[in-house]
């Protein structure tokens, strides 16, 4: 009696399953990216930048510019403020910059813009739902709202003088020595933004002195305008998409010579780990906003 030999593997079906892997991976990615890990990726890292930001203010070195103590321009990422507004409980370590990457960490501060507390429009950047959804409520805050923050100068508070979005009313630029806020996230459904949304903002407490700044209005790159991505993930986002290829191929190999239930208790957490890693980089070139 003879044993049939076993299948041959056809290249089509196995592209067709390492195919499959692949998009099912990214998907997963994807909602674990918008909802658990996204957060708890945003919980670790203002975690981590409130420590940074506390000991810098204890130390005299927080950044009151453009630039740092020691002349070098700040380095986009690297925390600036602490944000509070009672009201809505919110409690965020502001970080300089406003591309998507950055905005994943919490809320970002133009970089064209002065510093909360300095005379001029100081404009802060956050996501609506997406890594911790530190701005999802921001458009509920009346008029009159107290907003705080501390920079390197000290404590600066603002009153809110209300929500607007394109086509309302602008308020008149803040004159020679008075202070503006504004706060900037994304309107619309739930990861779904349609427009941008604006909170303004006017300084009530002691304007401090703004340093010179090197980078002017409108000299900002593209990524760190509102709802723009940052096309400088392609690069990242290409080789991760290789390396899961390569993990989706060698599993659907493995399938075969192992059996499905060996192949798939050892491949499946590093298909959804390059699945999370990859998507991750994805959504830096979703709206930074969203």
């Amino acid at each position: 009696m003879t044993t049939a030999p076993p299948p041959t593997a056809r290249p089509g079906a196995a592209l067709a399953g390492a195919a499959l892997c692949v998009l099912a991976a990214l998907l997963l990615g994807f909602a674990a990216n918008l909802t658990v890990v996204g957060h708890l990726q945003h919980a670790r890292d203002q975690a981590t930048a409130y420590d940074t930001l506390r000991e810098r203010l204890a130390l005299g070195t927080a950044p009151v510019g453009q630039t740092t103590y020691d002349g070098r321009p700040v380095t986009p990422g690297d925390p600036v403020a602490l944000l509070r507004v009672p009201v809505l409980g919110l409690r965020e370590v502001v970080a300089e910059g406003t591309t998507s990457g950055i905005l994943m960490s919490g809320p970002g501060h133009r970089r064209d813009t002065p510093l909360p507390g300095q005379a001029g429009q100081a404009v802060l950047m956050g996501r609506q739902w997406g890594y911790g959804s530190p701005f999802n409520d921001v458009h509920r805050l009346p008029s009159g709202a107290r907003v705080e923050l501390t920079t390197g100068q000290g404590e600066a508070v603002y009153e809110v003088l209300g929500v607007r979005r394109p086509g309302d009313p602008v308020p008149a630029p803040p004159r020679a020595g008075e202070g503006r806020l504004t706060l900037v996230t994304a309107s619309g459904g739930a990861y779904t933004p349609e427009n941008a949304l604006f909170v303004d903002a006017k300084l009530v407490s002691e304007v401090w002195p703004s340093p010179p700044r090197p980078l002017r209005p409108g000299w900002l790159a593209d990524a760190e305008k509102p709802l723009r991505g940052d096309q400088a993930a392609w690069p990242t986002v290409f080789l991760g998409a290789q390396g899961l290829l390569a993990a989706a191929l060698l599993t659907v190999a493995a399938r075969r010579r192992w059996g499905p239930r060996q192949t798939w208790i050892a491949a499946t957490p590093v298909l959804l780990a390059l699945g999370v890693l990859v998507s991750g980089e994805l959504t830096r070139l979703l709206p930074n906003l969203l």
